[in-house]
């Protein structure tokens, strides 16, 4: 059993995608991140660094094992079943390429952008200009690689569980980034009709 710590944010919905598409028994536990519940000294034992999502697989070789930050939930999930990410050099290559594309840029700039754009008590335009530039330019290295296969590496993998959540409340609440971005429409549409991904989205 794996107990999960998450909230309805694409960071977290990454990894209730993963265990569902990997079929991983799973017990949720929401850390409502909008009254502080991360600050509290029982999550903060879990993740030192106070944010969702984090793990504890209590299979894991050598007893319960804790982790933080999505990305390394993913490579940890895909490893110990060996799904949903390739085993040759080239292809986990590429898979951790995009992974971390999404880790580095894509999430941290649409974030910005959300943040700015629609959370932000006080509207800096510069800042809304700077991250919404940023978030069309990394649309646009996602829509061109796009445009010659179904996912962003060879194969449906953790790259495009990383993604889909950030691309898909993205095109919520920012729908204007999206035009003239077809292939990446479609990539919605495929990814999103998932069951697994369904199932997922929805949790906590």
């Amino acid at each position: 059993m794996i107990d999960l710590y998450t909230f309805k944010t694409p960071n977290g919905r990454k990894i209730s995608i993963a265990l569902e598409e990997l079929g991983l028994p799973y017990k949720t536990h929401s850390v409502d991140i909008t009254q502080g519940e991360q600050f509290k000294p029982g999550f903060l034992a879990i993740n030192p660094n106070n944010k969702i999502p984090a793990i504890v697989d209590h299979d894991a070789q050598g007893g319960p094992l804790s982790l933080f930050e999505s990305g390394a939930i993913l490579l940890y999930l895909a490893e110990k079943t060996g799904r949903l990410m390739p085993t040759d050099p080239r292809g986990k290559a590429e898979v951790t390429q995009w992974l971390m594309f999404q880790m580095g840029g894509l999430g941290p700039m649409l974030g910005q952008l959300n943040h700015f754009g629609r959370f932000a008590s006080t509207k800096h335009p510069y800042a809304i200009d700077r991250f919404q530039t940023e978030a069309k330019r990394i649309l646009n290295v996602v829509e061109q690689q796009l445009s010659s296969r179904d996912y962003l590496a060879t194969t449906y993998s953790i790259a495009d569980i990383a993604t889909y959540p950030w691309l898909k409340g993205s095109r919520d609440f920012f729908p204007e980034l999206f035009t003239n971005l077809p292939n990446i429409i479609q990539y919605l549409h495929r990814v999103g009709s998932r069951p697994a991904v369904q199932r997922g989205m929805q949790v906590p």
